[in-house]
């Protein structure tokens, strides 16, 4: 079942588990919703209105340029959640794309969805800040490999730290996440081989 694994989510970031009426609860207000590849999550311009939960599938967060080129934000896989947090709680226009890598299974929820959960179900007002939390020392580290390491370092990065996204998204798609072109991660990846 969808629910399951955002229940088992939860409990994972708390320190008591939640109780059969706020699982009723959380079921109550997360929407399921299955996006076929390709399918946009969410559009530039519109204002990101729900929050998904992945139980099944991939996506990615991205921007377009003046040249019609993709720079990719942010790569989701299965218990992330995809989102952009700025449209979302400020409720202003994205600058971004969410769309599905791949066939993708969500459990949809709105802001004021999240906040009636926190303020009715204490348990998850811990588990939301340890989540926040960890969103915060991610984006930490993504910047600063981003400005500190070479494209090499930000590769073997990636690759210690996300394994999975080098099995699921292409090159093309790894190497804009990385700030990187294709020729440049081709030769790194060569080079990995080599070793």
């Amino acid at each position: 079942m969808m629910y399951d694994s955002l229940i088992k989510y939860f409990n994972s970031y708390s320190s008591k588990p939640l109780a059969d009426h706020e699982i009723e609860l959380i079921q109550s207000s997360f929407i399921p919703k299955k996006f076929r590849k390709k399918q946009y999550f969410l559009q530039e311009g519109d204002i990101c209105v729900y929050t998904a939960f992945i139980t099944k599938g991939a996506m990615r967060q991205y921007r377009v340029d003046d040249k019609g080129e993709e720079h990719i934000i942010k790569l989701y896989l299965e218990n992330w959640w995809a989102n952009d947090r700025e449209s979302l709680l400020r409720q202003t226009p994205s600058d971004y794309f969410i769309d599905a890598w791949e066939d993708t299974e969500a459990l949809l929820a709105t802001k004021a969805a999240l906040i009636d959960l926190v303020n009715r179900i204490p348990t998850l007002s811990e588990c939301m800040k340890n989540i926040d939390a960890n969103f915060a020392i991610a984006s930490q580290r993504r910047i600063n490999a981003a400005i500190s390491l070479s494209a090499e370092e930000r590769y073997h990065d990636l690759e210690e730290t996300y394994p999975e996204f080098l099995q699921r998204f292409p090159q093309q798609i790894i190497a804009s996440y990385l700030g990187i072109n294709r020729e440049t991660l081709s030769r790194i990846r060569s080079r990995g081989v080599k070793k």
